[in-house]
């Protein structure tokens, strides 16, 4: 099987990237045009991010897709899609509740909210529009399923060549997922990061992709279950 370069599998990644939020933000701009203000005043407007997220992941998984294509590599074996070990099944469920725990319990011992006003803002806007189901879709399953694909999938298999370059690999991919989170304040995105690193090391010690696609979205669902009892029991 060819693998991209690291710089070549850097290039593609930014390309899905960018090809992703442009296109994205272009079908945006289409359907808002007369409402621009809404934009600026309500950036995490739960209709918008609905859009985004359903628009820009298919297109960063295409991309990725094409450049799979181009490699003359399987997309299955290249993106690592096969089932995972069963006993790294059990593991990684017991670590991702173990993290979740770990997270939460210092963030509230801390005096830090664990919920953070984007996932607040979009919620209420989601579900006072009508586009809770759409946000909830693209949140728990499209989301996960296009920044694996991007990070865990992609970036992984160009830069985790041998078991000293893994070590470079999980926590670099990692750094990149966090950047991708602007929407956090620091305490959020070092949570990003250290469940990135998490994902890396699940990804790398199973083979299995859709191994690191399931704990990413049950992470997300936990997240948003998080909301959900904030904005209903505790607002």
């Amino acid at each position: 099987m060819r693998i991209w370069g690291y710089w070549a599998t850097l290039g593609w990644a930014f390309l899905a990237f960018f090809a992703s939020q442009f296109v994205a933000l272009a079908v945006l701009l289409l359907l808002r045009l007369s409402d621009l203000n809404s934009i600026l005043n309500t950036p995490f407007d739960g209709a918008m991010v609905t859009l985004f997220i359903i628009i820009a992941n298919p297109v960063t998984i295409g991309v990725i897709a094409l450049a799979v294509r181009l490699a003359h590599a399987r997309q299955a074996e290249y993106l690592a899609l096969k089932a995972p070990p069963r006993r790294d099944l059990r593991l990684g469920l017991v670590c991702l509740v173990g993290l979740i725990v770990a997270s939460d319990a210092l963030l509230y011992f801390s005096g830090y909210p664990l919920v953070t006003p984007f996932q607040l803002q979009s919620y209420t806007t989601a579900a006072a529009q009508g586009w809770l189901p759409g946000l909830l879709l693209g949140a728990v399953v499209v989301a996960p399923a296009g920044e694996e694909v991007l990070f865990r999938g992609f970036l992984f298999r160009g830069w985790a060549r041998t078991a000293f370059s893994t070590w470079f690999a999980i926590p670099a991919i990692s750094l990149l997922w966090m950047a991708l989170h602007v929407q956090y304040d620091w305490t959020g995105m070092l949570q990003i990061f250290v469940i990135g690193l998490f994902l890396g090391w699940m990804r790398w010690r199973s083979g299995s992709l859709l191994l690191t696609f399931l704990l990413h979205a049950l992470f997300n669902l936990e997240g948003t279950l998080e909301t959900v009892l904030q904005i209903r029991f505790f607002s």
